[in-house]
């Protein structure tokens, strides 16, 4: 999916292709279940009204949820726009949505919507929205990153609706991951884009109408963002008048906002976890959101050294993951070693994979070998991200251990991401990044695939390419499973990316808001549905 982040930022894309699934061994959804309406028994009685002050690291970059990619865009748009459902354990919650039902022979889908859906300016959210979005995705010149997902050997999904509330999505092949791809893709209004010749660059996002708990009301960039309750949520009027995004890009003045309670809810970094648990006013939350955070190698880099295999094996073998871990994250109880490119909530995944680790003999070797001596590369940095700093001084020093020069070039948050993201970005080699794809490994392809929309190391192998078609065609498990672990086997020794760990993410929550076990803790977002919470 697509989807990325500020927290080790990029999340980027988390990428992008961020999959709104986490924790899930199916996409076969089980039993469906609609949003809770309950407060929530964590303790205290719901208050209505309040404001929540949520701190993110950054300006978001486009509130639209089918062109973010970035955590904090992301974040917020969760607030703004209802998925039209929402999986956890293998388990639907359903939102916009009613059901999803897949025909006798898995080639169509039937998605059935609630009645009475409103957006936020009051019009009716039908099915003619939900065709919209889909056929804007599949519109080449919209440039959507959701695209390749919804195409099958050059065949794009059909999407036709049925009534004002029921749409058919004809497969023109049985696709296990289909409804991996469907829980990722929200309804735009029509009645808001359909004029619009680029739905990305469209002013209209700039004051987006959504059909979320709460509606736009505010941006003021490099200060805030704020939404206000929408009365008419499908799911019932939310308890919290407003949120508030306020955007902190310097950790320290943002940490110190925290205890002195101008803001409620917060990303920790590790190091910082003792600090705000000793004010004891926040709760400390750390979950698991299926993340990898990774050293990526540019090939694209005009050196030219990392388009070699054995150079990237090389840089592995100078770093040892235990040592990362501690220097990155301060304890193993926040991370855990990773060698495999699928991450441990996912199908199929295996950490029996080639790994090249601690042995800088082996390095040198390798980098004469290929024929490079005295190399100097570039790795940059999200000034302020105590993650990537960590990891880039830890970086520079192993690679000093071998002979190799590492120049850090930090940068803020902002540019940083528009640098990892840019597809001609020649100017530097190495970047500490992350990303979150969700329970279904085919959405990894758009990382690793030749030309995938979210390739941002430039690698290339052919029979990756092959594998990761097989895999996203192949209906029996066991085939499948084979195809993946294949897949695994051939990222890991072809080194594509260095796995450094399968992170866990910490977040500090005021004590005085409740609901927070039926907002439900969810990758990249936070929060599942901020409509839950509410002050005590």
């Amino acid at each position: 999916m697509r989807k990325h982040t500020y927290g080790i930022v990029a999340l980027i894309l988390l990428a992008l292709m961020v999959s709104a699934c986490s924790n899930n061994n199916s996409n076969n959804g089980g039993a469906s279940s609609a949003p809770a309406s309950s407060p929530a028994a964590s303790g205290g009685t719901a208050k209505e009204g309040g404001n929540l002050i949520i701190a993110v690291g950054a300006d978001p970059v486009i509130l639209n949820p089918n062109y973010a990619g970035d955590r904090v865009s992301l974040t917020i748009d969760q607030a703004l726009y209802a998925p039209l459902f929402q999986v956890n354990n293998g388990k639907k919650t359903f939102y916009l949505a009613d059901s999803l039902t897949p025909s006798a022979d898995n080639l169509t889908y039937t998605l059935k919507l609630k009645s009475g859906l409103k957006w936020h300016d009051g019009q009716p959210l039908t099915a003619d929205d939900v065709v919209f979005t889909f056929e804007k995705i599949l519109d080449e010149k919209q440039n959507s990153f959701f695209r390749e997902s919804l195409v099958f050997n050059g065949k794009p999904v059909q999407v036709v609706k049925v009534d004002d509330t029921t749409v058919d999505f004809k497969l023109p092949q049985v696709s296990p991951a289909f409804e991996a791809t469907l829980v990722q893709l929200t309804p735009i209004p029509k009645h808001i884009f359909e004029n619009e010749t680029d739905i990305e660059k469209s002013t209209k996002n700039a004051a987006p109408i959504g059909s979320g708990a709460f509606k736009f009301k505010e941006y003021k960039t490099g200060e805030y963002v704020t939404l206000e309750r929408f009365d008419d949520y499908f799911a019932g009027k939310p308890h919290l008048d407003s949120i508030t995004y306020r955007i902190a890009k310097d950790t320290n003045a943002a940490n110190l906002a925290l205890q002195n309670g101008e803001i409620n809810v917060k990303y920790l970094d590790p190091q910082d976890v003792p600090t705000i648990q000793g004010t004891n006013n926040f709760d400390i939350q750390p979950y698991s959101e299926g993340r990898l955070a990774y050293l990526l190698f540019n090939e694209n880099s005009d050196t030219g050294a990392l388009k070699k295999k054995e150079v990237r094996q090389a840089l592995s073998y100078a770093l040892n993951r235990e040592e990362l871990i501690q220097a990155v994250y301060s304890s193993a109880d926040y991370a855990d070693p990773a060698k495999s490119f699928v991450t441990p909530d996912g199908l199929f995944h295996t950490n029996d994979v080639p790994s090249f680790d601690n042995d800088a003999e082996k390095a040198k070797k390798l980098l004469a070998d290929a024929g490079f001596s005295n190399l100097k590369l570039r790795f940059i940095v999200s000034s302020g991200n105590k993650a990537q700093e960590a990891a880039s001084l830890y970086v520079q020093q192993k690679l000093k251990d071998i002979g190799v020069t590492v120049e850090l070039k930090n940068m803020d948050a902002s540019a940083y991401g528009q640098k990892f993201t840019d597809p001609n970005a020649k100017d530097f080699e190495l970047a500490y990044a992350g990303y979150i794809m969700g329970y279904d490994p085919d959405a990894y392809r758009s990382l690793y695939q030749t030309n995938g929309g979210s390739n941002y190391t430039h690698y290339s192998n052919p029979k990756v390419d092959e594998l990761f078609e097989k895999g996203a065609g192949e209906a029996d498990a066991t085939k499948r499973g084979q195809a993946y672990t294949e897949l695994q086997n051939l990222i890991a020794d072809d080194a594509a990316v260095y796995p450094a760990a399968y992170t866990k993410t910490i977040v500090a929550i005021d004590k005085r808001f409740g609901g927070l076990e039926e907002a439900v803790l969810k990758p990249v977002v936070i929060f599942e549905d901020v409509s839950k919470l509410y002050l005590k």
